[in-house]
């Protein structure tokens, strides 16, 4: 086994290790954060309508980082998990089908506990009137009624993180959020096969995970519920070390992470 592939497989072994870590911890990560006002108070006693108040005032607001984050990851999460899925059927290099089966199974993963964070805290998973993606990023938080963070998404109302990857009308090809594929750029990675379809893919991916580790970053800084930010911090280690996988892998392709 030559030393590149050797790092390679340590890679594997490391960035799985950080991915079964995390899927652990964010299995009980969703139980902790429903603790934050899932929970109803069943009689009337004074000490039940007490706690009911405390419990609500754990509950994040529809407008928080914690649900704005929850609500736009799972769809950024559900974009890679599409991708991955593609590439898988339009490759036999085995690298790189471990890789997009790797980011399945953990982005989808995680997806499902950003949902039923949402579903515990009774909040909708379509963004409140008027507030764009990542407006929670741009903000800073709940209430202020900020902009989107970056240019061309703040116009895309009402998008919902229970549906597909770039579901509902948009006037223009241009990406949902910070990383995120175009249409374009997915129907040419539907069309691309063996080694065309795997540099196409490992380019959107690393430009998907660092739009990724920016918004894992923001959570971590602006998130109030110790679960969540815990698995956005786990998000940041995990993609981070899958970047510099991809890109020892773009460069044995001789391509490099550009168009």
């Amino acid at each position: 086994m030559t030393p590149v592939r050797r790092g390679r497989r340590a890679g594997w072994t490391a960035g799985a290790a950080v991915g079964l870590a995390l899927l652990c911890a964010g299995a009980a990560s969703v139980a902790s954060a429903g603790d934050g006002g899932a929970r109803r108070p069943v009689g009337p006693s004074p000490a039940a309508g007490s706690a009911a108040g405390s419990a609500a005032a754990r509950t994040p607001a529809a407008d928080s980082a914690d649900a704005g984050f929850a609500r736009d990851m799972a769809i950024h999460h559900q974009q890679a998990v599409e991708m991955s899925f593609l590439v898988r059927d339009r490759t036999r290099d085995e690298e790189v089908r471990r890789l997009a089966y790797d980011i399945a199974n953990t982005q989808a993963n995680q997806r499902g506990m950003l949902l039923g964070w949402l579903d515990l805290w009774e909040l909708p998973k379509t963004t409140p009137g008027g507030r764009g993606p990542m407006a929670w990023m741009a903000d800073g938080g709940p209430g202020s009624g900020g902009h989107a963070a970056h240019e061309g998404h703040g116009a895309h109302e009402g998008h919902t993180a229970g549906g597909s990857a770039g579901a509902g009308a948009r006037p223009h090809d241009v990406p949902l959020m910070p990383g995120m594929a175009t249409r374009a750029d997915l129907d040419r990675l539907r069309a691309a096969s063996g080694r065309d379809a795997e540099i196409r893919y490992l380019r959107l991916m690393t430009d998907h995970h660092r739009g990724g580790v920016d918004m894992a970053r923001g959570c971590a800084r602006l998130c109030s519920v110790k679960a969540e930010k815990r698995l956005a911090a786990g998000m940041v280690e995990a993609q981070r070390a899958e970047l510099d996988m991809m890109a020892g892998m773009l460069r044995e392709r001789g391509a490099g992470s550009g168009p």
